[in-house]
């Protein structure tokens, strides 16, 4: 009787043993995929069931004019000292 009951007992051991490596393994998973999703979300990027979508940050026409004026104004002012 107990040589038909081993083999039961040990599968039923193996099983539940499969099952917690499978549980720890997907609460692992949900929470790597939770960090990333926060991470991403800082970056402006978001998932949704339609694809990722990635926001455009806000510039004003302030920064725009700075960094066009700041491109403008190193050429010429590298050039100038070469050929004058």
């Amino acid at each position: 009787m107990l040589g038909a009951i081993l083999p039961l007992v040990i599968t039923l051991i193996l099983l539940v043993l499969v099952a917690i490596v499978g549980f720890v393994a997907y609460q692992i998973a949900c929470d790597v995929a939770d960090k990333t999703s926060k991470k991403m979300e800082k970056k402006n990027v978001s998932f949704s069931k339609d694809g990722m979508k990635v926001g455009v940050k806000e510039v004003s026409a302030e920064q725009v004019g700075d960094s066009t004026q700041t491109c403008v104004r190193f050429p010429c002012s590298t050039t100038s000292g070469l050929g004058g």
